[in-house]
This record gives structure tokens, sequence and C-alpha cells, in this order.
């Protein structure tokens, strides 16, 4: 399985919440896994409760038999600093620089550059190892940026080792890219069961595809149950109203006489049976558009009770499930 994980969707999809349940899934067995932000909205310590993730790597969960969820909020000055510090040993130099205000004004001019910043973090996890020879971490699940501009997130580096040609710019961006494109990585992408999200889903897997970044799994997230079977789906969309009164009827919810409960029950219960089949129906046509991706597909539930730290754990337990399908 890639030791890179990056998590994309449209806005709304609850990429972030899929990103920190797989982190718990395949934190496992011991094994150790790093949940990365990148978009400095601290999504990952409101799902664990905790507190703002400063830039430093914590522990913020245990998985089941023991392995660990550790997290890291990247930020793209910080990390700037590292870089200096790396290949420039600047040290207190590049501090100077933060206080003068020119590590923010650089990230500020060059948008690029901040996400080669935060690319090159990431990828320095993967590839971490400690004393021993050993990774550091299993594997690194990055929330990463909107369907809408992942790929040339993802892609930045190849744009910046072609400006470029030489030094220590070059090497750490051909690095990075050699990371993101090869099997180490894969990049899932999170939609819901409705229109445009499915669609951004499917443009953005073609722009991955071109751009060479490697595509892992469609995760439907907040699949919704049905309630009704075919034959009861099929009476709603026909408006059968003398079956469903007569049926209210031997329910014991009164008489099917004109005026009646049951006859008063009638239209709401068609009315939203009704609904739900054309959810259905819409539904039905959004995963026929997925299976068209030639993906593997995961689906989550939508957790009635909202989401708190057991519904992360739940819903790892679902990809675990079916990841071993």
């Amino acid at each position: 399985m890639s030791r890179l994980q990056v998590v994309s969707g449209k806005g709304g999809t609850g990429k972030t919440t899929v990103a920190a349940a797989l982190a718990l899934a395949l934190a496992r067995e011991g094994r150790r896994t790093l949940l990365v932000e990148v978009e400095g909205r601290q999504g990952i310590a409101q799902l664990f409760g905790t507190q703002a993730l400063p830039y430093e790597e914590r522990r913020i969960a245990v998985a089941p038999g023991g392995g660990e969820v550790h997290a890291l909020a990247i930020d793209a000055e910080q990390a700037l600093l590292d870089y200096l510090q790396m290949f420039y040993k600047l040290g207190s130099a590049g501090r100077a620089l933060k206080k003068l205000g020119a590590i923010d004004f650089a990230t500020t001019i060059a948008p690029g550059l901040r996400d080669v910043l935060l690319t090159g973090k990431a990828c320095e996890a993967v590839r971490r190892k400690d004393k021993a020879g050993r990774f550091v971490y299993d594997h690194v699940v990055m929330d990463a940026p909107p369907t809408g501009r992942i790929t040339r997130f993802l892609n930045v580096n190849d744009e910046v080792a072609g400006l470029a040609r030489f030094g220590p710019i070059h090497n750490q961006a051909q690095a990075v890219m050699s990371v993101l494109k090869s099997p180490q990585t894969a990049v899932h992408l999170v939609t819901l069961l409705e229109e445009m999200p499915v669609q951004e889903t499917a443009d953005g897997i073609e722009e991955l595809r071109e751009a060479g970044l490697p595509v892992g799994r469609v995760v439907v997230n907040m699949v919704r149950p049905h309630h009704l079977d075919e034959d009861t789906l099929r009476a709603a969309a026909g408006e059968r109203r003398a079956d469903v009164a007569k049926a209210l009827s031997r329910a014991g919810l009164g008489g099917a006489r004109r005026g009646g409960l049951a006859e008063r029950l009638v239209d709401p219960l068609l009315e939203q049976a009704a609904e739900h089949a054309g959810r259905v129906a819409l539904e039905r046509e959004q995963r026929a558009v997925l299976a068209g991706l030639d993906l593997p597909t995961y689906e989550l539930p939508l957790l009635g009770a909202g989401m708190d730290l057991a519904g992360l754990y739940e819903l790892a337990m679902e990809l675990r499930k079916q990841g071993d399908e």
C-alpha cells in the first residue's frame, strides 16, 4: 500500500473527515501514521477534539491494536525556515528574515513557492528514517486542497524543477516529484452521490492522470440508507393512493373512508416516498458515472448522530473492512 495517501475532494464532501478516518484505519497493529494538514484551517484539531495543531508532530489518537496517529499542521513560513537551514545553513539569519517579514513576503508574491514547501515537508516525512534505518512513519496521510486545484498543487515541483535547472532547489523539487509520481503515493478523491461533486471528481481524475500523478480510490462519503424496497419505490413513483390508504387502514390507522386518518396520511407519505425514490434514482445515475471511472470505490455511511471521535473510529473501521475485502 502506498506510503503517502493524499485525500482531496470538492468542498463540502467531507475530505478532512475521510483523511482523518483513513489515518486511523492505517494506524493499526502498532503502525504509526502522520496526518498532515496544509490549508491552515485546523480541521484536524476540531475533529479529534484537541487544541490547535502547532508546527510540530504530536500524537493525537491511538488506533485499535496500539497504532498511533500523529498530526502536523504545516506552516509555509516555518517550512521555508527549515528549507533555508537544511540547504543553506542560514540558522539565525533565516529567523532574522522572518522577523523582517521577508519570508511572508516571499510566500505571498510566489504562491507556487508555498505549495512547494507544503508538499516538500510531507514528502520529507515519507522518506524520514530513524537511526536504525526504519521509516519513522508507516504512512503519511495528507488532507490536501480541494479537487479544483489538487493537480497544480501536487505538480508544482515539476514546474520548479524545470525553472531551476540545477542546484539545491532543483534537486529538492526532483526529490519531491520522485515521491509524488511513484507507487509510494496514491491520490484519493472524496465525493457525494450528487451530480456536481461526481462531475468534479471525474474532471479531477482526468487532470491527475494527464499530469502523471497516481490516482488511488474514489471515496463516496455520507451515503444514506435506502428505506424502501423496489416494489415500494415503484408504488411511490406511480402514486397508488388507494393501495396506500388500504395498507394504512390494515395497520390500524383508521378506516380508509374519506377524511379519515388513513386518508389524510396518504398525500404526505406519497410525497416523502416519491422524494426518496427520486433520490435513489439520482444516486444510481451517479454510481454509474463513478463506475465508468474504472477505479476502486469505497462507500462511507452518513452518521445520523453527527461527527465526533467515536464517529471517526466507526468510519475508520468501515474503511478497514472494505480495504480487506
